[in-house]
């Protein structure tokens, strides 16, 4: 087949110069410290799947939710999804991505503003910057900065942030956006990728276990990191849920998942809600422990989910310092600018229900000296 063109390789070139080209790595058997199954729902087995396929479907999806894809089975999921997030409504995506994209990529338009924290995920940007609106990034989790930049806005407002930051595990200041949200009028929505499953009762995420989920204009759950399975949903009004089937690209326009991912992703939800409580408190007491450790071990800061940031600049030290890592059994990774800016560079470590306190002291003795 015919190959790059000359600015394509270039760019390729660059990457690799620069040693930070990108590749697939598949995991060795060592310590899991990396992957985003914090509960460890991924690498279990539950008993097979004992649900209605339409025959149609029996075998595969057949087309949209618009057109053939749709079964009873995605309505039951998104019903029992919003009751236990204490919304009124939900609708599935194919992934967190698409769900990102597809939310605001048709919520806003050229009239409107968004405003969205710096560290937001690149889904979060790709969606602004398709719905056409006007956009301005403040600091992260500056609230003093949000409200110089709600200034300057036009049209609807609405505020974009994590609950938990992906490269960072820091948590957003969400009553105090809450507050700003409520006294300028803007909408505020809250991707909870990286807090579904974890925090809460019934794994229900950040802001449903601070009781604020009725001031927010919707709340984004991606499945593919602590429920351990694939998708994810925008919870909202039925309203909301009304508008994207009829305006979001990304869900008009794409093949509905197989019925036995959504049987699959539903039982995943019913673990996380009613028998994962244990799991949560082993992963709150490693990280407990976590931070006891790297407390002690000079000034670093605690962590606040079970992702933290060990910041080690330059991608070639941070490339040396993983493999050190890794050639003594524990899994981390590097991450390398330009996914994170250039002198950010890290370790990131991801904890897990299923990891030890003897393992976490193994790779700090490694990564803190």
């Amino acid at each position: 087949m015919i190959g790059l063109t000359r600015k394509m390789r270039k760019l390729i070139d660059d990457r690799r110069r620069n040693g930070a080209l990108r590749t697939l790595s598949p995991a060795v058997g060592r310590v899991d410290l990396f992957s985003n199954d914090y509960l460890g729902v991924a690498r279990r087995s539950f008993p097979p799947l004992q649900v209605e396929i339409p025959l149609h479907q029996s075998n595969g999806s057949t087309g949209s939710r618009l057109l053939s894809g749709e079964c009873e089975l995605f309505q039951r999921t998104e019903k029992e999804l919003a009751e236990r997030c204490g919304a009124e409504s939900a609708l599935l995506f194919a992934s967190g991505y698409t769900a990102n994209l597809g939310l605001l990529a048709s919520v806003p338009d050229r009239h409107d503003t968004v405003l969205y924290d710096e560290l937001v995920h690149a889904s979060i940007r790709d969606g602004i910057r398709l719905s056409h609106a006007q956009s301005y990034s403040f600091r992260h989790n500056d609230c003093d900065d949000l409200e110089r930049k709600i200034l300057r806005a036009k049209g609807e407002i609405f505020i974009v942030v994590e609950s938990v930051y992906s490269m960072d595990g820091d948590c957003a200041p969400l009553r105090d956006l809450v507050a700003i949200a409520r006294r300028t009028g803007a909408r505020l929505i809250v991707d909870e990728a990286h807090s579904t499953g974890i925090f809460g009762e019934r794994g229900e995420g950040l802001c449903a276990s601070m009781g604020i989920n009725d001031d927010l204009f919707a709340v984004v759950h991606t499945f593919g990191k602590a429920v351990g399975s694939h998708g994810a949903a925008v919870l909202g009004s039925s309203e909301l849920r009304e508008y994207l089937i009829n305006f979001s690209r990304p869900f008009i326009y794409t093949t509905a998942p197989a019925p036995h991912s959504i049987a699959s992703l539903s039982r995943s939800l019913y673990y996380i809600a009613t028998e994962a409580r244990e799991e949560r408190e082993k992963l709150f007491s490693l990280i407990d422990h976590f931070n006891t450790r790297v407390t002690s071990n000079g000034d670093y800061p605690k962590a606040e989910s079970a992702i933290y940031a060990i910041i080690t600049p330059g991608n070639e030290n941070a490339r040396r310092t993983a493999a050190e890592a890794q050639e003594l059994g524990y899994e981390v990774r590097a991450i390398l600018s330009p996914t994170v800016p250039k002198g950010k560079e890290r370790i990131r470590i991801c904890l897990h229900s299923y990891n030890t306190r003897e393992e976490i002291d193994g790779v700090l003795d490694v990564l803190l000296t």
